[in-house]
């Protein structure tokens, strides 16, 4: 996907291509942690990953899977566990799972994958140099949120009133949070803040939004929220509300449209770094990458339900329509 001044700011080249062949020492079982706020698909895309740069659960590797099941709360304890059990490293999945075995461990190393704002959450100390027991692969949200607003107003002319749903405790979406308003003004655009912290909030959230009548949703990336996308989702489409959500699952369900990074990629990636720990790199020389590919996916049918015209220039930029 094209989009202006994305991919030459996030672009971040890095030589940590395997050798997909490479042997592993004969006899050795590593064990490795994942930490993550729910089960999602992209397990798979780790695991594919994992199998590329000659792994194999239950082979040469055993993976040790923890989820918190979209409640945030329930992070730490299972970051504890995870640190208890020694492994050889830990993967953490979005910004609260990392944040909640940075509490745990300084000294086991920790593969990040998806994370907004490593810097900023203060994860690493820079991207080129992460200087501690953490590096991955980042999403890099906060441009392509301001990126995403646009491209609404673009679909929309006359939006006004956007509500930006969002969980306050994930620190990248406080990232996200600050580039959205700094973007929001220049289109002529008021931003409603609609705090959800998890599933159990949707209920209020949706009377939140129902009151303060916006013309949009914007939907923050945060795995919490991730977990009720059904239920939001139906809500967006009760409510005649277009959006534009931060995972393309939401899109997938029926929400109108979703950029950001082509996330499987990502998972991909992070078992690049997870063979590179294994044979002996540290994650503070390892800088941490950027995404390079990206996705825009326009959800067509629910453009017309809502009574939208796509305009061409955004249709040719879409990597993905949905009749």
């Amino acid at each position: 996907m094209r989009l202006v001044g994305i991919a030459v700011v996030l672009a971040l080249s890095l030589a940590l291509a395997p050798l997909a062949g490479e042997a592993q020492p004969a006899g050795k079982v590593y064990r490795i942690g994942y930490l993550a706020v729910v089960q999602s698909p992209l397990d798979d895309a780790f695991r594919q990953g994992l199998r590329e740069v000659g792994y194999v659960d239950g082979q040469n590797v055993m993976v040790e899977y923890r989820y918190a099941d979209g409640r945030n709360e329930r992070l730490a304890s299972l970051a504890a566990e995870l640190v208890s059990l020694n492994p050889d490293l830990i993967v953490s999945v979005t910004t609260p799972a990392t944040a909640a075995l940075q509490q745990a461990t300084a000294t086991i190393p920790i593969v990040m994958v998806d994370i907004g704002d490593p810097v900023g959450s203060g994860f690493v100390v820079t991207i080129a140099r992460p200087g501690g027991n953490m590096t991955g692969v980042a999403a890099a949200i906060g441009e392509l949120y301001a990126k995403g607003l646009q491209l609404l107003k673009e679909i929309i002319p006359k939006l006004s009133r956007v509500a930006w749903v969002w969980n306050p405790t994930n620190r990248s979406a406080v990232g996200a949070w600050d580039a959205i308003r700094v973007m929001a003004p220049r289109l002529g655009i008021t931003l409603q803040s609609v705090e959800v912290r998890s599933a159990d909030d949707l209920a209020s959230a949706f009377r939140q939004i129902v009151r303060d009548r916006p013309d949009a949703l914007f939907v923050g990336g945060d795995h919490a929220l991730l977990s009720g996308r059904t239920r939001i989702v139906e809500f967006a489409t009760t409510n005649r509300l277009p959006g534009v959500y931060a995972s393309k699952l939401y899109v997938e369900a029926g929400a109108l449209m979703f950029l950001g990074p082509q996330r499987p990629e990502m998972y991909r990636r992070a078992a690049v770094y997870v063979d590179k720990i294994l044979k002996g790199a540290k994650p503070a020389d390892l800088p941490v990458e950027q995404p390079t590919k990206f996705e825009l996916v326009i959800n067509i049918k629910t453009a017309k339900a809502l009574g939208l015209t796509i305009p061409g220039t955004i249709l040719l930029q879409a990597d993905q329509v949905i009749e």
